[in-house]
């Protein structure tokens, strides 16, 4: 008798039905606000507008830190990209100088201009071109060096 007890016991356990208690019906009504007219409160129409206002300076605050952050971050690329044109203009400034060193020799000008048909000036060729600069304590006459004008007809 025991065992047909708790088999009946798990048969009505499995079949417990779906609804417990009554079913709720709901009904939906149609409901007209058309002719309600809204107070408005102050108290709450200024709590809105200092809200607002807060919410306001909070954004600027914001947005101005944003502001600050991002031209920090593009002035270093700034600086950066500007350090790496110095250093290049460095090199090239560098390898100038090399260059110049190297064609101010007096030997390899000289053998430059034996290697294209240049010779060396002869005596009488060369005049100085350092003339002592005249005593600036007084005037100077300007003088005019005569031209002769040769035409061929």
């Amino acid at each position: 008798m025991s065992a047909a007890a708790t088999l009946s016991q798990a048969v009505s356990h499995r079949r417990r039905p779906i609804w417990v208690g009554t079913p709720e019906i709901y009904f939906t009504k149609q409901i007209d606000n058309s002719r309600l007219v809204k107070v408005e409160d102050p108290h709450r129409s200024r709590e809105m507008r200092q809200f607002g206002i807060a919410l306001c300076c909070l954004f600027l605050l914001v947005m101005t830190f944003a502001w600050q952050h991002f031209k920090a971050i593009e002035y270093g690329y700034k600086i950066q990209s500007m350090k790496i044109q110095r250093d290049g203009l460095i090199e090239i400034n560098r390898a100038l100088r090399l260059e110049e060193a190297s064609l101010r020799d007096p030997f390899l000008i000289d053998r430059w201009a034996r290697a294209n048909g240049m010779q060396p000036p002869a005596s009488g060729q060369v005049g100085p071109m350092d003339t002592p600069l005249p005593d600036n304590t007084g005037p100077v006459l300007a003088s005019a060096v005569p031209v002769s004008v040769v035409s061929v007809r």
